[in-house]
C-alpha cells in the first residue's frame, strides 16, 4: 500500500481558501487568548481577545469572529488552539456543536515558530495565539474530531487506571523498603511480598518479635485468622517453621515496633484497596470492550491482552480511520527521526512525539506477544539470527503488530497463525 505524507500536508493547506478566517486560540486554565489572521496570515484585528473558561467567555469569542468575519466578508471559520493539558476540551466540543472547525497544534511547532514575526524569543498569551493561527494557515495542525462515546470513555477508564496502576507500584515499593528495614529475612521466606500467604504474614506477624514466643500451629492459626483458606497441610507447616527460624536470627530494626507495625498495616490496607480498585477496573474495561465490534479481531492474536486492547482502542480511537499501520506508529510516536547535516549522519532515534500510554502498552504488548505468541516467538528468533539486538528486534515487532492490526481491521479479517497454516498443509 502505498502512503506519502505530504498528500495530507498539502490537502491541509488546500483546505484554507480566501474566504476563511483562522482563530488562533491560546489555552489557559481561566483566561484564553485569540487572535484572527485570513489565510494569508494577515491580521484582521487591531488586538487580541482574552475571554474566560465559561460559556459566556465562549459566547464572546463566537460573537467576536462572526462580526469580523462579516465585516471583512468571510464566510467560513477554522479555529486551531494547542491541545493544552485538559483544559481545551470543553471549548473545543463547544465550537464543534456551534458547527465550527476546530484543528490542533502540536505546542512544539508554536514554539519553534514564535520568533518568525518579530525574531525575538518572547512569550505572551496574544503572541503565542498568533503564532497558533499562523501555523494553521500553513497546514501544520491535525483535525480534532471526537471519537464515538464508547472510544471516549475506554479512554477515561484507561487514563484512570493508569493513576491507581502508579499508586499500585509507589505502595508496593514503600512495603518492600518497610520489609528491608524491619524484617529483611522475610523476603527470603516468601519469594514474593504480595502473595495470599505473605500478606497473612504482614498483616497477623508484621515484625519478627512478633514472632518470637510462637510455634507453627500458632502461625497457622494466624494465617486462618486472616481469611487463609488453606492454611495447613505440610507445606504450609513447613513454611510457618521456615518463618519462625527467620524471625528468631532476623537483623532487622527493632526500636519502633509500635510505629512500624501501624506503618505496615496501614500501606496494606491502602494497598489492597488500589487493587481491588484496579480489579474493579478490569471488569469494567472488558464490559465496555464488548461493546466494540472490533475487539473480537483484536482478541483473534494470541497473547494479546485485555489492557493492551483497551489502550489501543483509547488512545488510537478506531482502528478503521488508520489507512497504514505508520499512521498508528505515529500516533504512539513510534516513528522513526535522524538528524542530519552535511557530511554529519546523525543517529536514528524514536520521535516520541505522540501519546506516551499507547506507546507503553504497543511495547508491553510486543513483550507478552515475544512470550506466548508462536508467530512473533519465531519472527524474534529469526531477529535475532540476523544480528539484531533483543530490543532492535523489539520495536522491529511493534512495527509489525502496527500493520497487521491495521490490515486486519481494514480487510475486516481475524488473524490467522502462520504456524497453523504450516501445521495444516
Amino acid at each position: 500500500m502505498k502512503f506519502t505524507r505530504n498528500d495530507p500536508t498539502n490537502q491541509r493547506i488546500e483546505r484554507i481558501t480566501n474566504h476563511h478566517i483562522i482563530v488562533g486560540i491560546d489555552i489557559a486554565k481561566d483566561v484564553h487568548a485569540a487572535q484572527i489572521t485570513d489565510f494569508r496570515g494577515r491580521m484582521l484585528t487591531s488586538r487580541h481577545l482574552s475571554f474566560t473558561n465559561t460559556k459566556e467567555g465562549f459566547e464572546k469569542l463566537f460573537h467576536w469572529f462572526r462580526e469580523t468575519s462579516a465585516k471583512h466578508n468571510k464566510s467560513s471559520f477554522l479555529v486551531g488552539m494547542e491541545p493544552t493539558g485538559h483544559y481545551w476540551h470543553n471549548l473545543a466540543d463547544w465550537l464543534l456543536e456551534q458547527g465550527i472547525e476546530v484543528v490542533l497544534v502540536n505546542p512544539v511547532t508554536t514554539h519553534r515558530n514564535k520568533e518568525n514575526r518579530d525574531n525575538s524569543p518572547s512569550k505572551n498569551d496574544p503572541k503565542d495565539a498568533l503564532v497558533i493561527a499562523d501555523v494553521v494557515s500553513r497546514g501544520y495542525y491535525t483535525d480534532y474530531s471526537p471519537q464515538q462515546p464508547v472510544f471516549q470513555c475506554i479512554k477515561a477508564m484507561m487514563s484512570t487506571r493508569e493513576y491507581w496502576s502508579g499508586q499500585s507500584t509507589s505502595l508496593g515499593n514503600r512495603i518492600v523498603r518497610w520489609i528491608d528495614l524491619y524484617f529483611p529475612e522475610f523476603r527470603s521466606v516468601f519469594q514474593e511480598w504480595n502473595g495470599i500467604r505473605s500478606l497473612a504474614t504482614l498483616k497477623a506477624f508484621a515484625l519478627p518479635d512478633d514472632l518470637r514466643d510462637l510455634n507453627a500451629e500458632e502461625v497457622m492459626e494466624g494465617w486462618r485468622n486472616q481469611g487463609m483458606r488453606r492454611v495447613a497441610g505440610v507445606s504450609g507447616k513447613a513454611k510457618a517453621v521456615e518463618l519462625l527460624n527467620a524471625a528468631a536470627h532476623s537483623i532487622g530494626k527493632s526500636h519502633t515496633n509500635d510505629a512500624a507495625r501501624q506503618e505496615i498495616l496501614r500501606l496494606i490496607l491502602f494497598y489492597e484497596q488500589t487493587q481491588r480498585t484496579l480489579d474493579e477496573m478490569q471488569q469494567e474495561l472488558e464490559s465496555l470492550l464488548e461493546q466494540v465490534p472490533l475487539t473480537e479481531q483484536l482478541r483473534s492474536i494470541d497473547g494479546l491482552g485485555t489492557i493492551t486492547i483497551a489502550c489501543l482502542l483509547g488512545c488510537a480511537g478506531d482502528l478503521r480511520h488508520y489507512a497504514h499501520g505508520r499512521q498508528l506508529l505515529r500516533r504512539a510516536g513510534l516513528n522513526l527521526a535522524e538528524r542530519t547535516s552535511g557530511k554529519h549522519k546523525g543517529q536514528v532515534k524514536l520521535s516520541k512525539r505522540g501519546d506516551s500510554m499507547l506507546r507503553k502498552y504497543l511495547y508491553m504488548g510486543i513483550l507478552n506477544l515475544v512470550k506466548q505468541n508462536a508467530d512473533f516467538k519465531k519472527w524474534h528468533v529469526q531477529n535475532q539470527m540476523r544480528g539484531m539486538t533483543k530490543m532492535a528486534s523489539i520495536f522491529k515487532l511493534m512495527g509489525k503488530l502496527a500493520r497487521i492490526l491495521i490490515g486486519m481491521v481494514q480487510r475486516g479479517e481475524t488473524y490467522r497463525s502462520q504456524l497453523h497454516d504450516v501445521i495444516a498443509a
